[in-house]
């Protein structure tokens, strides 16, 4: 039970949420203070699109990438934005090569800021945009608020109270989110860094494992925040986008850090089940020449990060040649896909996709160069 299903919701939340969450406070911090004037200046300046997008991408984990699918959703970025930060991001799977070796893991991020930031100026160059005709058939319609969503910035929690038969304290939603996901980064940081031994912390607090308590109630919070939302996306509305204080910046944060939380939980579990019901992990597959590089970009097309950092592993335990992992590290588009798919199916497919092409490329260049 705790394997199977436990530690998939806390690994969500302590591996993504909590980081997803204070980057999403940070940008609406900056959206409360100065408007929309940091994300306006990539609206006038479109060239600085895929370089924005790949600096993001390129940043450990899945939280810069993660911040520019609802700008996108919103018009704000192009296509070739969002698959720079796609090509660039080597999702969780950075934080296992990070800890194992810092100068390879510059070398490998590098790389993929490269490979990023040429990818997306390449689709800009071209035009693509599958949500482009989308948004010119809606374009008359106006945009209507998400039932949930009040002018005040944040979803009620009315439904989600009703949920649970009325026993929820009257808490506001974003007070239980950041008064979980406070100490809950405090915890994931030195786990996640391998900074502390989580059994050694484990035993000291008398054998409570605050990083699965913390994970599952967080994981669990952000499910009842994402009812009371009706499964929607804060940015959804230009209201609700547009936060006028301090405490909504912070309600839409906690908003759409759950929103995230719970696709990735869902797709955590997902790929549990699957591996202990049929075995399947990755490592049956053949992983050499040039067979390896179009599997390991292959296996990228998989969203969420679960399998990728299983990936990861089998190259840092020497289990395959470095071709095939950068093949898979371009390819990958870790947590970031999945807020992306529920708000744009057509562009998300094809921004994997097109993610695909140069991690087949840069691989198989590596093969003749190494």
């Amino acid at each position: 039970m705790t394997e199977l299903v436990l530690r998939p919701l806390a690994d969500a939340f302590m591996q993504v949420g909590v980081y997803v969450a204070v980057m999403v406070a940070f940008f609406g911090w900056l959206r409360w203070r100065h408007g929309d004037r940091v994300t306006d200046g990539l609206t006038r300046r479109p060239r600085l699109g895929p370089l924005v997008g790949a600096l993001l991408g390129v940043s450990p984990g899945c939280g810069g990438a993660i911040i520019l699918m609802p700008l996108y959703a919103r018009g704000k970025v192009s296509f070739g934005t969002v698959v720079a930060a796609l090509a660039a991001t080597m999702g969780d799977s950075s934080w296992v090569v990070l800890a194992w070796n810092p100068v390879f893991a510059l070398k490998i991020h590098a790389l993929l800021f490269a490979v990023g930031l040429v990818t997306g100026y390449v689709v800009d160059a071209l035009g693509i945009d599958p949500a482009r005709a989308v948004d010119h058939r809606v374009a008359a319609a106006p945009a209507p608020v998400p039932v949930g969503l009040a002018a005040a910035g944040g979803p009620d929690l009315a439904g989600s109270r009703r949920l649970l038969g009325g026993l929820l304290p009257r808490v506001p939603a974003s007070t239980a989110f950041w008064g979980l996901t406070t100490p809950a980064f405090a915890v994931s940081v030195p786990v996640v860094f391998q900074l502390v031994d989580p059994g050694a912390l484990t035993r000291s607090l008398g054998g409570v494992d605050p990083y699965l308590a913390l994970g599952v109630l967080g994981s669990l919070t952000a499910a009842l925040i994402f009812a009371g939302g009706r499964g929607k996306l804060a940015d959804d509305s230009l209201e609700t986008a547009q936060p006028r204080s301090l405490r909504q910046t912070l309600r839409h944060s906690a908003h759409e850090a759950s929103f995230v939380t719970v696709w990735v939980a869902v797709a955590y579990l997902g790929w549990q089940v699957v591996t202990t019901t049929t075995g399947f992990d990755g490592s049956q597959l053949a992983l050499t020449g040039l067979v390896g590089v179009l599997v390991g970009a292959g296996i990228g097309l998989i969203p969420g990060c679960a399998v990728q950092i299983v990936f990861t592993g089998l190259y840092v335990s020497g289990g395959l040649p470095l071709p095939t992992l950068v093949a898979n590290a371009i390819s990958q588009d870790g947590d970031a896909l999945i807020p992306l798919a529920a708000l744009r199916r057509h562009s998300a497919a094809l921004a994997t996709v097109v993610t695909t092409v140069p991690a087949a490329a840069v691989g198989a260049a590596l093969l003749v160069l190494l």
